[in-house]
C-alpha cells in the first residue's frame, strides 16, 4: 500500500477586503462571506517518492508567487520543489491584491494574501503527518453544468456566453484514497468550468462552485475533497454571471452530488463474491461478502517536462503602462465628479481592459525568451492514474487530445497549477479570434507543443 494524508487551513478573508475586480462592476469591496475559503493538502508516498497536491481557492498564482510557496513548502515539509503542485481554483469572486483599479479594502487583501504561503505550507506538513497506509482508485462520471464559452455575434465577432455547438467536456474525473480499513480519507474531482458564476454584481466572497461541490462529497462520503480546474479555458458555465449565491451553490452541488456517486462506486480492489451462508428466516437469506483478490496498485512517481512555445507579439509594457495609468485617472475624475453608475461603469470597463492588456505586457515580458516561452509538464502517477498538469489555462481540446494519446486510460487533466501564463488556445481558435486569443502571449503552434509535452510526462511516469 502506498502512504496518504490530508489536512486543510482556513483562509477566509475579513469583510471589507477588495473584491473580485470584474470589469462592469461598481463596488469595490466585499460585504461578507458567504463560504469560506480554503487551502487542501494532500501528501502521497512510496518508498523514497513523495508528492504534495494542494487545493487553494485563489484567483491564481503569478509564476513567481508559485515558486517561492512551492519553495517555502520544500523547506517546511522536506518534499522535492518539482514533486509538489500548487493549483488553484480560479475563482472570480475572492479577494484581489495586485494590479487592479480598486482602491479601497487594498490594506485588507494585503493582510490576507500574506497569510497564504505560510497556510500552503503549514497544510502540506499537517497533511504529511497525517499520512498513513493507504489505496487508490478512479472512476469518471459526467455533468452538464459547463458549456463552450465561446458563441459569436451575427457578425462573427465572438464573446463570453453559452456556445451550444461549441467542444466541450462533460467528464467528472474522480481519485479516492482510503485507509487500510476501507474508510475515505480524501477524494480529488477534477473539472473544466470557469468559476465565473459569480460576478459583477455579488458583492460576497466565495469560492464559487468548487466549495459546495467539495462541501457535498465530504457530506455524503466523508474525508476532506480536493478540487483540480480542467482545461477549462473555453468552458464556462451554463448559469453564469450572476449575484444570485442560490446559482452557484446549485451548480457545485450538483457537481458534488456526481462526483460522490462516482466515489461511492469506486473499489480500488478486485473482488470476488462469496456465499457465506443461507440463514433461515421467514424465508431463507442468502448472506454474502465480496471478497478482495488483489491488492491495489500502489506505484508513486512525478515528471516534469519542460518544453519551449512560440511567443505571440503583443502591447509594448510601456504603451500598457501609459494606457492603464490613463484608464485610472479617467475613472478617478468620475468618481469625483459624482458621475452616473453607468458612466462609472464604462469608466470601470475601460481600465480593466486596459489592465488586462498591462497584464499580457507582463507577462510577455516576464516569460518570453528569444521568440519562445517555457512550459513545464508535470505527471504524478497514483497507482493506477496520472496527474498531468501545464500552468495555463487550457482550452478543452488540449485535454481531450492527451486523454486520446495517454498511456493511461486513467488520465486526469489540468491546467492551473505551477504559475500562470494566461490562455492557452487552439490553433483554430487564433483564427476565430475571441477575448482568449486576445490575451494570450503564446502564438500559433504553441498547443500541440504542450499536448506532446504532457504525453511525454505520462510517458515517463508509466
Amino acid at each position: 500500500m502506498l502512504n496518504a494524508g490530508v489536512a486543510r487551513v482556513d483562509i477566509t478573508p475579513k469583510v471589507g477586503v477588495a473584491h473580485a475586480g470584474w470589469g462592469a462592476q461598481t463596488h469595490q469591496v466585499s460585504v461578507g462571506n458567504d463560504m469560506p475559503l480554503h487551502v487542501t493538502a494532500l501528501v502521497v508516498a512510496k518508498d523514497d517518492v513523495e508528492l504534495a497536491i494542494v487545493d487553494v481557492d485563489i484567483g491564481i498564482f503569478t509564476n513567481q508567487q508559485d515558486k517561492d510557496i512551492r519553495e517555502l513548502i520544500s523547506r517546511e515539509s522536506g518534499i522535492s520543489f518539482g514533486n509538489i503542485r500548487l493549483a488553484y481554483t480560479h475563482t472570480h469572486s475572492g479577494p484581489i491584491t495586485f494590479g487592479q483599479w480598486i482602491k479601497d479594502g487594498i490594506d485588507l487583501a494585503n493582510e490576507w494574501w500574506n497569510t497564504i504561503p505560510a497556510a500552503c505550507a503549514k497544510a502540506v506538513v499537517d497533511a504529511k503527518a497525517s499520512a498513513q497506509p493507504a489505496r487508490t482508485g478512479f472512476g469518471r462520471g459526467s455533468c452538464d453544468i459547463n458549456i463552450n464559452r465561446r458563441p459569436a455575434r451575427d457578425n462573427g465577432e465572438l464573446f463570453t456566453g453559452r456556445n451550444w455547438d461549441g467542444a466541450v467536456d462533460h467528464s467528472v474525473d474522480v481519485v479516492s484514497f482510503d485507509d487500510a480499513d476501507d474508510n475515505p480519507i480524501a477524494t480529488i474531482v477534477n473539472y473544466a468550468m470557469h468559476p465565473t458564476i459569480m460576478a459583477h454584481e455579488n458583492q460576497w466572497v466565495t469560492p464559487d462552485f468548487p466549495g459546495p461541490m467539495r462541501s457535498v462529497v465530504e457530506h455524503t462520503v466523508g474525508g476532506l475533497c480536493l478540487f483540480l480546474q480542467g482545461a477549462s479555458g473555453n468552458q464556462g458555465p451554463v448559469d453564469g454571471f450572476t449575484g444570485d449565491l442560490r446559482v452557484y451553490r446549485k451548480a457545485g452541488s450538483k457537481l458534488g452530488a456526481e462526483a460522490s456517486r462516482v466515489r461511492l462506486d469506486i473499489e480500488p480492489r478486485d473482488r470476488e463474491e462469496r456465499l457465506d451462508q443461507i440463514l433461515v428466516s421467514g424465508a431463507d437469506l442468502g448472506i454474502y461478502s465480496n471478497v478482495p483478490t488483489n491488492e491495489s496498485d500502489d506505484t508513486v512517481a512525478v515528471s516534469n517536462v519542460p518544453v519551449d512555445v512560440p511567443a505571440r507579439d503583443v502591447i509594448s509594457l510601456a504603451d500598457a503602462e501609459a494606457a492603464f495609468v490613463a484608464g485610472e485617472r479617467e475613472l478617478e475624475e468620475l468618481r469625483a465628479s459624482g458621475a452616473s453608475e453607468e458612466a462609472i461603469r464604462r469608466g470601470v470597463s475601460k481600465v480593466m481592459r486596459a489592465n488586462i492588456q498591462l497584464s499580457v505586457a507582463r507577462l510577455s515580458d516576464a516569460n518570453a525568451k528569444d521568440g519562445h516561452i517555457e512550459l513545464t509538464a508535470q505527471s504524478m502517477r497514483i497507482g493506477e492514474t496520472v496527474l498531468v498538469s501545464i500552468p495555463v489555462e487550457p482550452f478543452v481540446e488540449l485535454a481531450q487530445a492527451v486523454k486520446e494519446r495517454s498511456g493511461s486510460a486513467n488520465t486526469v487533466f489540468s491546467g492551473f497549477s505551477n504559475g500562470h501564463i494566461n490562455y492557452l488556445a487552439t490553433d483554430i481558435a487564433f483564427e476565430e479570434g475571441g477575448y482568449e486569443v486576445g490575451v494570450s502571449v503564446f502564438a500559433p503552434g504553441s498547443a500541440e507543443l504542450a499536448i506532446q509535452a504532457s504525453v511525454d510526462a505520462i510517458d515517463e511516469v508509466l
